[in-house]
């Protein structure tokens, strides 16, 4: 799995292009744990490129937005969620602790 991310004025976007399991999981916390250690709260996840998202990719998305919203000083946002990755964030019960874009261009300007 590869994991891009662009800084922005107001927002990150972190984009994720593969498969997101346990043995990748690792390297997606790792991005978006800089970015909130930088002190930047306000990110948008980009799933558009991601295909498979397993119960370790879950935790990492939950983790980080704990850590967002604590103190009410940011969210992660999602964009361009396929649907068999909605389907797994649905069956996990997470839809509603996430807001949903249908791109990253949309995701950002929300910010």
């Amino acid at each position: 799995m590869e994991v891009n991310t662009k800084q922005f004025k107001r927002s990150d976007l972190v984009q994720p292009i593969g498969r997101i399991d346990s043995s990748t999981a690792p390297q997606l916390a790792e991005a978006l744990n800089a970015i909130n250690e930088a002190g930047r709260f306000r990110i948008v996840l980009d799933l558009s490129e991601v295909d498979f998202i397993s119960s370790a990719g879950l935790r990492v998305m939950i983790s980080v937005q704990k850590t967002c919203k604590r103190w009410n000083r940011g969210e992660v946002v999602l964009a361009g969620v396929a649907e068999r990755v909605h389907e797994a964030l649905d069956l996990a019960g997470f839809v509603p602790l996430f807001e949903f874009f249908d791109d990253a261009v949309e995701a950002v300007g929300s910010f």
